[in-house]
């Protein structure tokens, strides 16, 4: 007779129950992480006793307006693609991005293994630190290529502190510093010409090097999505896709504010160099922002998405009934007689006379670093609402300019 029989009906129910918590609680023991087990992605450490059948990533992203990467997710890694570096490009970039603690998959051609979540990140663009913020990543960061133009303040307190290092850029990147650094990636961007490129010589040193292509994005929606890109290599992406679902609804809350306006300022922007002048095409990144924000734009007709260049005459002829000039300009002006010394011709152009000429240099730091290219890419809204502002001021009464300037006439 088994021990179990002897028991009594109260005992025999007590050792049962005892039995079943005690299987349930090996199981438990058994599960590859807690935080798989929970149904979130581990941000944290590795996987401990990998099981081929578990999702380990069953927090995931989906891309609503970038269209520059896609990512094909397995159960224990997941395949990212840059699908167009830089313009023109004749390549593509695929990271396959392997959950700590699990087995690669074999028979990989043609891309870089790096693991997740990465723990320490060299972030050589600014426009990868408002993403990092907003992922909570900042304390991963070890490095950048340079610290002259950083605007973030907590980013520049770590500067301060001596927490981060300099690599520096191009072919002259400072192979040696980064691979002491040991980052587990290096975010860079690419332009397709070494004599500018950071990316070959990191990536023939062996050093994880990942092509972020987010300025090849068509709309500022589109370019603040590349916080989803970066949440891969971290397992963030449940913070990437809640921050970018808020930034969007932002944006569209004030597009929406401006849609139904019928007066539309026409809208010049740019300016001439060497007897050209330099403008965003019609279906461009900027071309978007003055859209939506409720302006009309000089070359909304022209088909093209990057920059086009008409003659000065052909200009000067197509702006002279223009309302608002957004110079968009490195060279920060003091005055419009700083510009009319510089082009005499810009006294035809209709917001001259207006006194309507603007810049977005509102926030430079002091090395001439500008926060429209860092904290801008990532909350393209606060951009938008500048140039409602700008745009349609009695709709906009209560938004305080962050990035534009109005241009003092003398």
């Amino acid at each position: 007779m088994s021990n179990y029989r002897v028991l009594s009906p109260f005992k025999r129910i007590f050792a049962f129950t005892l039995s079943i918590a005690l299987l349930i609680a090996g199981l438990a023991s058994a599960a590859p992480s807690a935080a798989v087990a929970q149904g979130k992605n581990l941000t944290n450490g590795c996987v401990r006793g990998y099981r081929p059948g578990v999702d380990y990533f069953p927090e995931k992203v989906t891309l609503e307006d970038a269209t520059g990467f896609k990512v094909e997710y397995f159960n224990n890694y997941k395949v990212v693609t840059v699908l167009n570096p830089w313009n023109n490009a004749k390549e593509q970039f695929k990271y396959v991005i392997v959950q700590c603690g699990t087995p690669a998959p074999r028979n990989i051609k043609g891309a870089l293994v790096v693991e997740a979540p990465a723990r320490r990140i060299i972030a050589m663009s600014t426009t990868h630190l408002p993403h990092l913020e907003k992922l909570g990543l900042l304390d991963r960061l070890i490095g950048m290529d340079e610290f002259t133009y950083v605007n973030n303040p907590k980013v520049r307190e770590l500067i301060k502190a001596g927490r981060l290092i300099e690599i520096g850029s191009g072919p002259t990147v400072n192979i040696e510093k980064t691979i002491e650094a040991r980052p587990d990636i290096v975010m860079t961007f690419g332009v397709g010409d070494p004599q500018f490129d950071s990316h070959p010589k990191l990536l023939e040193a062996k050093i994880p090097t990942v092509i972020n292509a987010d300025y090849m994005e068509g709309t500022p929606l589109g370019r603040s999505e590349w916080i989803k890109f970066i949440a891969l290599f971290f397992n963030r992406e449940a913070a990437a896709q809640r921050e970018y679902t808020l930034m969007k609804q932002r944006y569209l809350a004030v597009a929406r504010k401006v849609s139904g306006v019928a007066n539309r300022p026409l809208v010049v922007v740019g300016t001439a160099s060497r007897g050209r002048w330099r403008m965003p095409g019609g279906a461009s990144y900027f071309a978007t922002l003055v859209r939506d924000a409720g302006g009309n734009y000089l070359m909304a007709a022209n088909p093209s998405a990057g920059s086009v260049q008409i003659s000065l005459e052909e200009a000067f002829d197509r702006a002279v009934n223009a309302d608002v000039w957004l110079l968009n300009a490195f060279q920060r002006y003091q005055n419009i007689g700083a510009l009319l010394v510089e082009e005499p011709r810009y006294e035809r152009l209709g917001p001259v006379s207006k006194g309507s000429v603007w810049n977005y240099d509102k926030r430079l730091n002091e090395n001439g670093g500008n926060d429209y290219w860092e904290t801008g890419v990532g909350n393209p809204h606060l951009i938008l609402a500048d140039l409602a502002k700008i745009f349609h001021p009695n709709l906009m009464a209560d938004h305080e300019l962050v990035f534009f300037r109005r241009i003092p006439e003398r």
